[in-house]
């Protein structure tokens, strides 16, 4: 048996070491807003962070994450950056078919802690191995405005 530390919590698992974190994620422990998109860590749809470090989950097996904090989506509630993120992708109407959303968010919330105010080349640079095949790139840049701005103590 061993344990994962995921989103503030200790979850133990009984899994081979090789098997991707993702399906861990998914299918042992139900963090069902972690995607699979490509299965080649092209896409971004399985983002999450190991370490506040965003990892693709499909390509990084379970060991490398023994022993380190993990962040999926749903644990961006408690966390000030994530609330911020998600509350302006809903403002900004980011979403269509909301597919590649949350690996899109881990992304921003990476982008944004190290980075607060960034420019729209940064916001670009940053988020440029997220494919969003709705093409809702303007709405991503305009949420993540949004949330910076937040940060800042810009508009509320």
């Amino acid at each position: 048996m061993k344990q994962l530390h995921l989103n503030g919590q200790a979850k133990d698992i009984n899994v081979p070491d090789d098997m991707p974190l993702l399906w861990v994620l998914r299918d042992e422990l139900g963090m069902t807003g972690t995607k699979f998109g490509c299965g080649m860590a092209l896409c971004g749809a399985c983002t999450v962070h190991v370490d506040n470090t965003p990892v693709r989950a499909c390509v990084t097996p379970v060991s490398a994450a023994y022993g380190h904090a993990i962040s999926t989506i749903e644990g961006m509630e408690g966390d000030r950056v994530g609330r911020l993120v998600q509350q302006a992708w809903v403002e900004q109407n980011v979403a269509q078919c909301g597919y590649c959303q949350a690996g899109q968010i881990m992304t921003a919330v990476t982008l944004l802690k190290a980075t607060p105010a960034p420019t729209e080349k940064q916001i670009d640079e940053a988020m440029s191995g997220n494919i969003c095949r709705c093409g809702t790139y303007p709405r991503i840049r305009a949420a993540i405005k949004l949330a910076s701005s937040r940060l800042s103590g810009g508009a509320r």
